[in-house]
This record gives structure tokens, sequence and C-alpha cells, in this order.
């Protein structure tokens, strides 16, 4: 019709406009995200973590933990943090695979000392994600560039979600890869993020199934006998129940290196899985890779905190941005 005008090329091109800029402020993830909200921010939490690391060297990995243990239930949303309104109602931290997770309280801490800058802008979920990667770097690791912009949850995970989606103490190569392909990691990524276990301790308790004796007798699969008898020496019996009974990773448990995949090929892993990826041929040619090569295997964790950081995560509208990190607004 003739009294029907057709729109103009300035509004068309003011509405294709509006449709991008609104894309865009959905999409979340993005690596500059604070640089107009909270420039500072990265710095702020990394000098924050320098008198922890001083005070505490056992803290890279205890922060590296409670990023996996998070990321790993629903994505990083900081539900891990969440501690019960009644004091009762048992949460995510009450799963029995969360044991011996610590450094919660110092996310909080960090928490406050960035909403004393940036009030309201930054998530806790996004915290621990910074912790993590510095924690890595700080130890010696890849400096990891990873994208920011994800959202607190309102509600906490059950520990009943977190026992289904945490992986097993026994967990074993073909669970390794099923859960990280889970998350777009490839084969050699997955080798690579349980690489992770190369700094920090494991509980006596995680490890009762390989030292327990199979029935009729025998020995550990894939453990180098000497190595087995160091670990019965270090975690006796009556002790797998205690969170002070535990062994080192291995000799450089505070320096973030791939001397985790050299142990892995010597006999020496402590957990199920650290003993298989060194004999599964779908893993042994990474792990050599990676022993012999340390920068190899610094790109492909990298690649692989990348992934786990940013799969499923909260962005745009969705969740919130907690005001304190323990606590469901």
């Amino acid at each position: 019709m003739d009294h029907l005008k057709k729109p103009s090329t300035a509004l068309l091109l003011f509405f294709l406009l509006l449709l991008l800029f609104g894309a865009e402020g959905r999409r979340g993830l993005s690596y500059n995200f604070y640089q107009k909200s909270c420039p500072e921010v990265e710095d702020i939490v990394r000098l924050s973590l320098l008198p922890v690391f001083l005070s505490d060297p056992s803290s890279p990995p205890a922060f590296l933990r409670l990023f996996f243990h998070d990321c790993q239930v629903q994505g990083c949303d900081a539900s891990i943090l969440v501690d019960p309104d009644d004091g009762k109602t048992p949460l995510e931290m009450a799963s029995r695979k969360n044991f011996g997770v610590r450094k919660r309280e110092s996310i909080g801490f960090i928490k406050s000392v960035v909403e004393d800058h940036c009030p309201g802008t930054v998530s806790c979920a996004d915290i621990i994600v910074m912790a993590a990667r510095d924690a890595v770097a700080l130890s010696g690791g890849p400096l990891i560039k990873v994208p920011f912009g994800r959202r607190d949850s309102s509600g906490g995970a059950g520990y009943k979600v977190a026992d289904a989606l945490l992986p097993p103490a026994n967990l074993g190569v073909n669970g390794l890869l099923q859960i990280f392909s889970q998350k777009g990691m490839t084969v050699k990524e997955a080798v690579a993020i349980i690489g992770a276990h190369t700094i920090g301790i494991t509980h006596c308790r995680n490890i009762r199934d390989r030292l327990q004796r199979l029935e009729g007798g025998g020995r550990g699969k894939g453990m180098e006998p000497g190595f087995e008898a160091f670990l019965r020496l270090s975690c006796p019996e009556g002790s797998f129940f205690s969170n002070s009974t535990f062994v080192v990773n291995d000799p450089t448990a505070f320096t973030f290196d791939n001397q985790y995949y050299s142990n892995a090929m010597r006999g020496h892993g402590i957990l199920r899985v650290d003993s298989e990826v060194s004999s599964d041929p779908r893993t042994a040619p990474i792990v050599s890779s990676f022993a012999a090569d340390q920068a190899d295997f610094f790109r492909a964790f990298a690649s692989a905190f990348v992934k786990l950081s940013t799969s499923g995560v909260l962005t745009g509208n969705q969740g919130v941005i907690r005001k304190s990190c323990n606590r469901l607004d």
C-alpha cells in the first residue's frame, strides 16, 4: 500500500546495531569482561593471594582443587562456597568427595577486598578461577589466559549432586576420558588436566582401595613394589579416615612441573588413574610426550583449564553476583 512507507536505511542500521550489541551482552564470557567495570580486579586477587601462599605453601594445590570441585558440579558457579542457612541442611561441601577441600574462607576474604573496590561487580565464581589460575602460575606453571563473566549460582547444590558428579578416588582411564570429554576436552587435554596431581598431597583415605590386599594376596596393579611398600608405610591401617594422614604427590609437590608423568611411567602413581594413564594405549604416548616435554604439557594443560572453566557456566542474566560468597542473597 502507498501509505505504508519502507523503513529508512538509518532505521534498519539502528536495529542491526541494537541486535549486535544485545547479542554481545548475552555472550557472557570475555577476555576483557572487567576492563571497564573493574579493571584492577586481577591485580587485587593476585596481591591478596601472595600472603596466603607465603604463609601456607600448601595453598596453591588447595585453590586448584577448590576450582576443580566447584567447576565439576554444574559448572564454575561458586556453589561449593555456599553454607546452609540453618546450619543443618547438608549442601555441596557435605559430599564425601569434598573431604579435605580447603581455602573456601580465603575466597570469601578476597571477595570482600574486591567488593571494596568494585561493589556488586565481580562474581565469586570468577574469583575462584582467578585464584586457581594464579596458583598454577605462582607454583611454576603456565600463566593461563582465561575469559571472565561467570555468574554465581542463586542456590546451593545438594551433597547428592556433588556425590554423583565428582569423580571417585578409584577413577580409571575410561572414567577420566568420559568425564572430561563431556567438558569438550580431547584425550590429550584430559591427560593434561590430570597432571594437576603434580602439586599437593593425596589423603590416605583416597588410596585405601588400592592398598587393601586383594582376596588371596597380590599387590596394587601398576605399582612398583618398592613404591607400594612406601605407601603402606605412609598410610598404615587405621589412618584412612584421618584428615592429617597423607602422602605428597611427587618429590616436587610444591612445584607445578611435568614430574607427575615421569612418576607415572616409573610405577609411582598414587591413585589408580595415575597408574593407568602410563599403560593404557590411548594415553601412554601422551604421558611419554609430557614427561619429555614440559612445554607441551603446559600448553595442553592451559587449553584444558580454559575448557573446564567455561563449561556449563552461568552468564548474562543467569544467576547472581553474590555480595558474600558463602551466603545466598
